[in-house]
């Protein structure tokens, strides 16, 4: 069951995109957790969150972007140039951050040089940085603007009912994955890191009905597997920016007795968010959920409120270190993580903090090291 999970995590052009491909179903990619998924689902659109593994090189980045900037878009950038994403119908484009919003810019004018990589549909879906009712209602106007151009470009209807019915489905595999998070908490460990973070990441790029049937089948099993007794492996959590390369999780885990019970990363739970309500207007709930819910560095003035969920996460999951992670460059999980580590070591919580590179300049070597070092403090 978990090769189905790690197939759709672990590639760009994955099986369940090629299947869905075949089928002659659309497909619309999206750079950020705050794109609602619903309303493509709504539409028999798949949404795809853009990913830039399987990087080799960053000649085309390079020449848009330049050096001093987060390597992630770029990587995205760079498999776009490559043609990798032309089996898109779509793609939008979210101000996740300054380094995202370049990414807007830098893809079309890159497809002055490189035709056929801006595909017909290509648009840029505004997000507010406070959760203000000013902000829920302008956030509503864009959602509705979205579902206005998706309705245009793909000669689609996306009624009320529609979005009522898939807030049902996904708020089916929310629960689900609340039950997994659940699991991972109690101190008898059933699943690894690894695996529970190649689920969720699976949940990004394949159809969602598919995914919940496949993400029941995991609880169920997990529910009736027997764990190891007096498990002794250290409990971490991982936070911080872009990763959704599975094998950094892999590297935390391996040869260091540990195991990952936690995340609060861009990629990942923190993405899915509490159920949205079924009872109210679709699209403000909508509103409500993704944006009010948010727990994302660019939101403004809500530094505590993030502090003291980390800390409820920490405290539910018997956590004994906290592996804080940032891509190069960025400023707002940078800067964040470091007021992170010295509130966090106030309360005796061991915290490591490290900064990195996306996609194929990855430092493994170092990055090991560092987690090493910081496995030797937690075992002292």
């Amino acid at each position: 069951m978990m090769d189905a999970f790690y197939e759709a995590a672990s590639k760009i052009d994955s099986q369940p995109i090629r299947s869905w491909k075949e089928r002659g179903g659309k497909i619309v990619g999206y750079t950020c957790s705050y794109v609602p998924s619903e309303i493509f689902h709504a539409a028999d659109i798949l949404p795809v969150r853009l990913r830039g593994i399987e990087t080799e090189s960053m000649e085309i980045a390079d020449a848009y972007f330049g050096p001093y900037i987060c390597t992630f878009p770029k990587c995205i950038l760079q498999l776009a140039g490559k043609g990798k994403y032309t089996f898109m119908d779509g793609v939008i484009i979210t101000p996740g951050c300054d380094s995202m919003r370049r990414l807007d810019e830098c893809w079309r004018k890159a497809g002055d040089t490189h035709p056929g990589i801006v595909p017909d549909f290509f648009y840029y879906f505004d997000v507010p940085h406070k959760t203000t009712e000013h902000g829920i209602q302008w956030f509503m106007e864009e959602i509705n603007h979205m579902i206005s151009a998706l309705e245009n470009q793909f000669n689609v209807s996306i009624t009320p009912e529609k979005l009522q019915s898939s807030i049902r489905e996904f708020n089916r595999g929310r629960k689900l994955l609340q039950e997994l998070e659940d699991m991972r908490a109690k101190t008898d460990i059933v699943i690894s890191g690894t695996d529970a973070y190649a689920v969720t990441m699976a949940g990004t790029v394949m159809h969602r009905n598919e995914f919940t049937v496949l993400l029941e089948n995991l609880v169920k099993e997990l529910k009736q597997k027997k764990a190891a007794k007096n498990d002794k492996r250290k409990r971490i959590m991982v936070i911080g920016s872009i990763s959704d390369d599975i094998s950094l999780i892999q590297l935390v885990e391996k040869e260091n007795e540990a195991v990952v019970v936690a995340e609060n990363l861009c990629f990942g739970v923190r993405y899915e968010g509490a159920e949205i309500s079924e009872n109210d207007d679709a699209v403000s709930a909508l509103a409500h959920a993704y944006l009010g819910e948010s727990k994302c560095p660019r939101m403004y003035g809500k530094y505590k409120e993030r502090l003291a969920s980390l800390k409820q996460i920490i405290d539910r999951t018997h956590i004994d270190g906290v592996i804080m992670q940032n891509v190069r460059f960025c400023d707002l999980h940078g800067s964040e993580n470091g007021l992170f580590e010295r509130d966090l070591e106030k309360e005796g919580i061991p915290c490591l903090r490290i900064e990195r590179e996306y996609g194929p300049l990855v430092e493994t070597g170092r990055l090991k090291m560092r987690i090493d070092a910081f496995f030797e403090r937690l075992y002292k």
